[in-house]
């Protein structure tokens, strides 16, 4: 009997320790899967769905509801009010401050980061803007069928999955705007990429946002940043199109000191432009804008300019090239969604950009999440892993020694992709994710060790 009950203990002993075994490497399995997943591309049903103009070539994109690749890009309210509310206050105090210089990393403009100003609220909008996002339906009615409709209640419940520290807060707002300047330089990148459409135009969700430019430029200034413009896919974006809108860029802020130019390899200092969906026209267009002996060029113009096309599928880099692009980024923070979002594709796109003078820019992100607007896309969702998922990111882009790396993103709430600074928040119906263990400036931190990473490897590159 005591050999019985000594046996039996034995054997719930080490069936205990086998399933501990078991749980433990399922825990490792699943956290390797979230830092790298598989590769899973356009070709199951969620990627396609997200973008479906993948599907079938079209020639101009005719409205951003058709991608559903970025939360619907929504842009900036009317802002014709602004300049008389911030002009006075700001202008003493626009030039770059020592002591901020003292305080603060110094830029790195080789770390781009896309930033986004298209919130509103009602203390300076008169509504709420983007934080009351609707919930996107599923392409299939009968998975749509499955999750709720409607949309978001700001300000305790938005279209987020993490809370803002600074709130449901106006882009408009000057501490708003000075409170993100201040986090971006702390975070050691150096070239803010706006979010731009036309004068007069913005997408479904959005309000024109051009009239906020200035006081971007401003603010940057006085952080010695530099801007740079992210030119989404408005309505009836073509060859003429974006000539008459490149000049009017450069010919309205070209003149401000905080406005970004490149240092190409010939010495040349010329502005430089990411193209959003460039993909959804077709390279002959874009080569009578962007080839020298096209119909509608921009070479060799007071115009000219660094022109960087996104890229999403493998053979897009042979349009990109066709097209007259200066070179590619591929902006996706979910690592395995496309092509050019695979860490593992990175080494290979940039030797197709080394032999065809190209620029490879890949783009970093902490992590994806956008269920609060698309309940049924939990299949994108990267975990941030308390930051890992980040680092591994970095990790990939310094291996192809990138010119340029750009970070997906400052304040994309929607996707959750942003590293501005997160805080817990509960509510009745809404329990947000947050940046526990860490505080709510750790991916700032982050991208600061990481940019001072760069910068060594850099040094030994050009060694």
């Amino acid at each position: 009997i005591l050999n019985y009950d000594i046996m039996a203990r034995f054997r719930r002993r080490t069936c205990i320790i086998l399933l501990l075994f078991i749980l433990f490497i399922c825990s490792i399995m699943m956290a390797l899967k979230t830092l790298r997943p598989d590769r899973a591309g356009f070709g199951d049903p969620f990627g396609l769905g997200l973008l479906p103009e993948l599907q079938q070539r079209t020639v101009l994109l005719d409205s951003k509801q058709n991608s559903l690749n970025r939360a619907q890009g929504d842009t900036v309210t009317h802002v014709s009010n602004l300049r008389s509310i911030t002009v006075h206050t700001m202008k003493a105090s626009m030039s770059p401050v020592k002591k901020l210089d003292e305080e603060l990393s110094s830029p790195n403009y080789n770390f781009h980061i896309f930033y986004y100003t298209w919130y509103g609220n009602p203390q300076f909008d008169g509504k709420y803007i983007h934080w009351n996002h609707p919930l996107l339906p599923h392409w299939d009615p009968k998975i749509a069928n499955n999750y709720p409709k409607g949309r978001h209640n700001p300000p305790e419940d938005i279209g987020a999955n993490f809370y803002p520290e600074l709130g449901s807060y106006s882009s408009k707002d000057p501490t708003v705007i000075e409170a993100h300047m201040k986090q971006m330089r702390s975070a050691s990148t150096g070239v803010i990429v706006l979010s731009w459409y036309p004068p007069g135009m913005a997408d479904e969700n959005g309000e024109p946002t051009d009239d906020l430019v200035p006081v971007v430029l401003d603010y940057a200034h006085k952080y010695n940043l530099k801007v740079t413009f992210h030119i989404e896919p408005y309505k009836d974006r073509d060859d003429r199109s974006m000539y008459h809108n490149v000049k009017y860029i450069i010919d309205k802020y070209g003149s401000h000191p905080a406005f970004y130019r490149h240092k190409t390899s010939t010495g040349r200092l010329l502005p430089l432009f990411y193209v959003y969906d460039s993909y959804v026209t077709i390279p002959e267009i874009w080569a009578n804008l962007l080839t020298v002996s096209g119909s509608q060029s921009i070479r060799n113009t007071p115009y000219d300019a660094l022109f960087i096309a996104l890229l999403v599928e493998e053979r897009h880099k042979h349009d990109i090239h066709r097209s007259g692009f200066d070179g590619m980024y591929t902006y996706f923070a979910t690592n395995g969604f496309s092509f050019g979002s695979s860490h593992h594709n990175w080494a290979s796109l940039k030797a197709f950009c080394d032999s065809n003078n190209l620029m490879f820019i890949p783009s970093v992100g902490p992590g994806y999440i956008d269920t609060s607007i698309r309940p049924w896309n939990n299949h994108n969702t990267r975990n941030r892993v308390n930051g890992k998922y980040y680092e591994t990111a970095f990790s990939a882009a310094l291996l192809v020694r990138p010119e340029i790396i750009s970070i997906t993103s400052f304040n994309e709430w929607h996707e959750g992709t942003q590293i501005e600074k997160a805080v817990p928040k509960r509510t009745g119906q809404v329990v947000y994710l947050d940046y526990k263990p860490h505080k709510p400036n750790v991916y700032l931190e982050l991208t600061q060790k990481w940019s001072e990473k760069y910068r060594k490897e850099q040094e030994q590159w050009l060694m």
